[in-house]
């Protein structure tokens, strides 16, 4: 039976819902199939409307119920960097998790990480490593992306673009301006793929 895949993601401006279709475009690629998610948004419209951000997506069910995941062998988990950390939503929403952490709802599941920042330096390293406790305390298997996969990608300086061995990542500049680039797409789709085979390794029993 195929692995069960839930992409979450959080996305103020649509960059990280951006990632969040590469990867399960990757995941597709590989043979699989994936959920999207949204995490549920705890600002108002009208602080929204001041941040000229278009609030949640109308097409990606929210994912209210933490619950829901348990049914999930992997999860890919989009976050966008707030000061090198979490944003609120997300941290809103693990903090809902208080019954998967004590009955293990979610223990020994595998996720993986892609994440947006503004700029270089932004947090996109500090945010997974941040993120490295909240996946303990529940007992999930985190997956690295490494550099294997897409270590010409990953180490080509001609330009600017995010990503790492902890996953995908994106660079938004300061306004919210920049979009995913190739380089940025084609990283979260090799993560995509690759989480994808390592789940099946698991779910299967080979791993």
């Amino acid at each position: 039976m195929a692995p069960k895949i839930a992409i979450v993601y959080y996305s103020t401006y649509g960059h990280v819902r951006k990632l969040a279709e590469a990867e399960k475009h990757g995941i597709e690629k590989a043979g699989g199939t994936a959920d999207i998610f949204q995490i549920p948004e705890t600002l108002s419209k009208e602080v929204l409307a001041k941040m000229h951000a278009p609030g949640p997506a109308a097409d990606v069910p929210v994912l209210s119920d933490p619950a829901t995941l348990e049914a999930y062998d992997g999860f890919l988990l989009g976050i966008p960097t707030r000061y090198g950390n979490f944003p609120a939503q997300w941290r809103a929403w693990w903090d809902q998790t208080g019954k998967q952490w004590q009955s293990g709802g979610f223990y020994g599941k595998l996720a993986g990480l892609f994440i947006s920042t503004a700029s270089l330096g932004g947090g996109q390293e500090s945010t997974a490593l941040a993120a490295m406790s909240t996946l303990a305390h529940h007992g999930i298997i985190y997956v690295p992306f490494g550099y294997a996969k897409a270590f010409g990608t990953l180490t080509d300086l001609s330009e600017v673009h995010g990503g790492g061995p902890w996953g995908a990542g994106s660079f938004a500049a300061a306004d919210g301006s920049r979009q995913p680039s190739e380089k940025e797409i084609s990283i979260a789709e090799i993560q995509g793929a690759e989480f994808y085979k390592t789940v099946a390794k698991f779910a299967s029993g080979s791993a």
